[in-house]
């Protein structure tokens, strides 16, 4: 199914005041090495140090008071489950997220962070997701997934639609491509205002679920692998509803990055900007460095997920040359 824009609009009206209007910097070294106009849409300075508060609270605010008052659950490869604990926060509405043995400890400890409650199953995203689907029926808590939900992609696409209102000059525009709400929902809103703007979404090469969903033509299953960007792990589900059809429709180019780019681009991103990026926030950075920004492109605007890694990993990276 298809994400109508409209939604986009309706979500921009829902969630203001509940949000951050990120801005759009002007990135001067990046710019200049590129031979274009570069600038960073800093999704980082969200309360929950990622663009995921945007659909998570979207869809709480969309629910209705008896919803509300059933709680929420979710699964969630790290940024989302914080984000709706926020969002529930909010409303007085209770959360509960399940996360997989693989998600990083300072993802765990944020859902706590905004009064979340959290459920740790199985070694993967997918054994995770069983189980929040468990506990749903079991409780009678609402499930909001962290992509394949509408409301979660029309909260996602309002940074395309404030992209396109900022820059009327934009003609690329890089995502993150996991599971495909963020993509998608821009996507939605980037081609709704300008139908010739490229659409760019860039995975790891560890673990792309949908970049091997758009080459089979349909959803499959990638087992996950340990990564940088942890966030972009999972799969998008052989069910998936709402984020397949954008991507593969909308899309123009799905592009991988390895771990020595997204090293590189966070290393980048620390010492130009003076922005502490999470692998997943920063592989749009490290597809540009590698080279693949489109023939034509002049102004490019590059979506900067997210914040949220530890002090630990970011260290690392900042002081190994070789990762």
């Amino acid at each position: 199914m298809m994400l109508e824009a409209d939604a986009i609009t309706r979500a921009a009206s829902r969630i203001r005041g509940h949000v951050t209007r990120t801005p759009l910097v002007a990135a001067t070294d990046l710019s200049r090495e590129a031979g274009r106009e570069v600038r960073l849409k800093v999704e980082t300075l969200q309360r929950t140090g990622s663009f995921k508060l945007r659909g998570a609270m979207n869809a709480v605010l969309s629910l209705s008071g008896e919803d509300r008052a059933r709680g929420v659950i979710t699964v969630s490869s790290g940024n989302h489950g914080p984000a709706l604990a926020a969002a529930a926060q909010a409303v007085g509405a209770r959360c509960t997220v399940c996360l997989s043995e693989m998600a990083p400890k300072n993802k765990v400890e944020n859902v706590h962070r905004f009064g979340g409650k959290t459920h740790v199953a199985g070694r993967d995203f997918d054994w995770a997701a069983k189980e929040a689907v468990r506990l749903a029926d079991e409780t009678g808590a609402v499930m909001i997934p962290p992509f394949d939900h509408p409301d979660v992609l029309a909260g996602a696409g309002t940074i395309g639609a404030e992209i396109m209102e900022d820059w009327a000059e934009v003609d690329t525009v890089i995502a993150p491509l996991s599971g495909g709400g963020l993509l998608g929902g821009v996507a939605i809103a980037v081609k709704a205002a300008k139908p010739n703007a490229r659409v760019i979404g860039v995975s790891m090469e560890r673990g792309a679920s949908m970049y091997e969903s758009l080459k089979a033509g349909k959803p499959v299953d990638v087992p996950e692998e340990d990564s940088l960007a942890d966030a972009l792990g999972g799969s998008i589900g052989l069910d998936n509803n709402w984020t397949f059809e954008p991507v593969r429709d909308l899309v123009d180019d799905a592009i991988l990055v390895p771990e020595g780019s997204i090293a590189q681009a966070m290393r980048r991103l620390f010492t130009d900007q003076g922005l502490a990026v999470e692998g997943a926030g920063a592989v749009g950075v490290a597809a540009l460095l590698e080279g693949h920004l489109p023939k034509g492109a002049k102004n490019v605007a590059i979506v900067i997920s997210g914040r949220n890694v530890s002090r630990e990993q970011l260290l690392g990276v900042l002081n190994d040359e070789r990762v």
